[in-house]
């Protein structure tokens, strides 16, 4: 089962870069956002209704709701995304991977989980994996204070959904289903983001083009609801450490997804990160 839940992960997610492409148009990135969790989450509630599952929460669960929420389905997302202003996405993939460090120290912060030689080795193998596979970004790097301050977002960026991590971790130790928690917590990231939005004196404006409309339903449904929701069952399960190796492995699938439909060229020191990933 749990090979089944990285599987699915990992495809899903990994499809989703290509998704994303589509919203980068008329609508700002903040709604687009707001969008996509405002939906899966009403999504994610339907379900829940139609199942008759347990929807009543104490007020401190619902703080733990905002917080997986502000750290996982939208300030993480905000921060990869004005990453992406200035840094390659190669690059930017590499500074959100590390959610897999950050992941082994916060569990072990948080939850005092020990560091074992094979959960380090793995990590390793992993980030260097990733650094030779994006090797052009980072041979033509520039130090200049706009490529630092995306190293810093994009850092930024796996930091919060490793934060994000830590708490989905700890409302599943509270016997909430991952399915319930997802459900509110998108929907509170989905409002914070309307917070986000009128502060920054952004428009609302949706793109009604069938490309964005498509990739919009894709990101919600299936890089979401069933993507989320497979890794946080998987967090649960096997801790936030192991869990994040999947992450390493979504550049991957995306450039596979970016050789069907974009051409993309596999060189040599690719197939070499994919054998460290691996």
């Amino acid at each position: 089962m749990n090979i089944f839940l990285y599987v699915m992960t990992v495809l899903i997610w990994g499809s989703t870069w290509f998704a994303i492409t589509f919203q980068l148009g008329a609508t700002p990135i903040d709604a687009s956002i707001c969008y996509r969790f405002g939906l899966a989450s009403i999504l994610i509630f339907g379900w829940c209704f139609f199942k008759k599952l347990h929807l009543k929460f104490s007020g401190k669960a619902h703080l733990f709701f905002i917080a997986q929420g502000f750290f996982l389905f939208s300030m993480n997302y905000l921060a990869a995304y004005a990453a992406s202003r200035y840094i390659a996405s190669g690059l930017n993939a590499i500074g959100f991977s590390m959610v897999l460090v950050f992941n082994i120290i916060n569990s072990l912060i948080f939850y005092r989980t020990p560091l074992t030689r094979s959960v380090v080795f793995g990590a390793l193998c992993g980030v260097i994996g990733m650094m030779v596979t994006f090797w052009p970004a980072l041979s033509t790097l520039d130090l200049s204070n706009d490529s630092l301050f995306g190293i810093f977002l994009s850092l930024l960026g796996g930091l919060l959904a490793s934060f994000g991590n830590i708490i989905s971790v700890r409302n599943q130790k509270e016997n909430i289903p991952v399915t319930t928690s997802n459900a509110f917590a998108m929907g509170y990231g989905a409002l914070l983001m309307v917070g986000v939005i009128g502060m920054k004196g952004l428009s609302f404006q949706f793109d009604f083009s069938i490309p964005y409309i498509l990739s919009l339903l894709h990101l919600a449904v299936f890089g979401s609801i069933f993507a989320f929701g497979c890794y946080l069952t998987l967090l649960g399960r096997i801790g936030a450490s192991k869990a994040a190796y999947a992450l390493v492995m979504v550049p991957i699938v995306a450039l596979g997804v970016s050789t069907i439909f974009e051409n993309f060229v596999w060189e040599p020191h690719i197939f070499a990160g994919i054998g460290l990933i691996i």
